[in-house]
């Protein structure tokens, strides 16, 4: 299994790249997953939906099933937040699995950047980070590519993880 993150400020546009690069994966054929970090408290159920129901009143694990798709939720009751590679044990093998969030484990990474964020950039201060996506040029020795232009980004994604 290849892994590749996603590393960048929130609003700078990694959820919306990483939803163009998928098709541009599985269209070559590529079983593609995703682990996304999100921060705090969130919740993929629904007030009032008996698995909510079911979690909120101490259920450790809540698995719901259909003939479509399933989802396993985990309520950590004050444990603390596993790493990455805990969650990637997880994961049922794949061709590429992207990271979103992390920023700081130790995989090859893609900096999504935008200049109206308002952010500095994180390579100089994470080797892990490969190349960059940003929304104009930028004064680095890194690869660089357009936001606007996801194919050249898949491309060298695969190129770099070994899938080209």
């Amino acid at each position: 299994m290849k892994v590749f993150g996603f590393a960048g400020y929130s609003g700078s546009g990694k959820t919306t790249l990483i939803e163009q690069l998928i098709p541009l994966f599985t269209v070559r054929g590529l079983k593609v997953s995703l682990i996304k970090h999100a921060h705090h408290a969130f919740d993929v159920d629904k007030p009032g939906k008996d698995s909510y129901r079911h979690r909120k009143a101490g259920c450790a694990e809540v698995l719901v099933t259909s003939s479509r798709r399933w989802v396993l939720m985990h309520e950590l009751h004050g444990t603390p937040e596993p790493g990455l590679a805990e969650h990637v044990k997880r994961i049922t093998p794949c061709d590429l699995l992207l990271i979103e969030g992390f920023k700081r484990e130790h995989v090859p990474k893609l900096e999504v950047y935008r200049v109206e964020v308002g952010e500095s950039l994180l390579h100089p201060h994470d080797g892990d980070i490969v190349a960059i996506a940003a929304d104009q040029h930028l004064d680095t020795r890194l690869p660089q590519f357009d936001l606007n232009q996801p194919q050249a980004i898949a491309d060298f994604i695969l190129k770099h993880v070994g899938l080209a």
